[in-house]
């Protein structure tokens, strides 16, 4: 993704240097000064600012304050979602969620239990602002997305492999640019509603759904997401399916978090999970206007 004046999105580069500085924000016993960053990040004070602020939209030192435990805690205080207002009275293939429009199609038990025997899945890598990541589909739409972190490709490939072991997966740039869209319009063009193809049990199917009712800038926790879903008791279980969410970012599964205000869990990787909540909070603080708009063909195992 090449970055232009007009671009609104800064490419993955940037986000290398974030990656790296959160490693080294991480390690720091103290909020660090913007020159020992910068050195720490082999670069000049200008340099350093520059990029870094292009990509988050505040100084280093701002933006420190949205990496800290303290800062999910307040989250959780103070844009906590209350997923049975948002969701309603349970979920179903018809309601509305945030103008997200579900749309549901139906597996097979013995289709579901087959492992995608009979699916060919295209994949193809992108670049977005965490990174490169990994685009797979299917003929009927997007069917994962996972952000390649410290993973190389053959790694991340074999993860979602593991999700559909008997399906046949090959190289195709399609797919890409179906990731690349579905990333961007669930950050910057909402205008265009990608279409996911999900295969999960109906469980997994309730949880994904209830994540993509949690707004950007906003959080909640594994526990309500279990009452939402009416199994108020299985909140391990919840975070298990949250875990198991196939396409990240689109699906929000960073917006989940535990009780306490810990991260939890992240499946490509926490640094990914905090920048991302991070970057989504600077721009509600800055009142950006919300992504909104995903069209699911979910298959769900009947």
């Amino acid at each position: 993704m090449q970055q232009t004046d007009s671009d609104p999105m800064p490419n993955a580069y940037h986000y290398a240097v974030i990656a790296r500085a959160i490693a080294v924000i991480d390690a720091a016993p103290q909020p660090l000064a913007l020159p020992d960053l910068a050195t720490q990040m082999g670069m000049s004070v200008a340099h350093f600012q520059r990029v870094f602020t292009q990509w988050v939209g505040v100084s280093p030192k701002r933006y420190q304050q949205y990496l800290t435990l303290g800062h999910a805690k307040a989250l959780l205080a103070t844009r906590n979602t209350v997923l049975d207002t948002a969701v309603g009275t349970g979920l179903s293939g018809t309601s509305r969620l945030h103008d997200l429009f579900v749309r549901w199609e139906a597996m097979s038990p013995g289709d579901y239990a087959r492992g995608g025997a009979d699916l060919t899945l295209g994949y193809g890598v992108f670049d977005t602002i965490f990174g490169p990541a990994l685009a797979v589909q299917t003929e009927r739409g997007l069917c994962g997305l996972g952000f390649l972190g410290d993973a190389d490709l053959l790694e991340a490939l074999n993860d979602m492999q593991a999700r559909w072991p008997a399906a046949q997966m090959l190289p195709d740039d399609s797919a890409a640019q179906r990731g690349a869209a579905a990333f961007a319009a669930s950050t910057t063009q909402p205008q265009n509603r990608p279409t996911l193809h999900l295969i999960g049990a109906p469980f997994q199917i309730k949880v994904w759904e209830a994540l993509l009712a949690i707004p950007p800038g906003q959080v909640t926790t594994y526990g309500q997401i279990a009452a939402a879903i009416g199994s108020p008791k299985a909140v391990r279980a919840v975070g298990t399916a949250v875990g198991r969410n196939p396409i990240g970012w689109v699906i929000p599964c960073h917006r989940a978090l535990r009780k306490s205000g810990a991260l939890g869990g992240y499946h490509w990787g926490l640094p990914i999970k905090r920048a991302m909540l991070a970057w989504e909070a600077v721009r509600a603080d800055h009142a950006a206007p919300p992504p909104t708009g995903t069209t699911i063909a979910a298959i769900a195992q009947a």
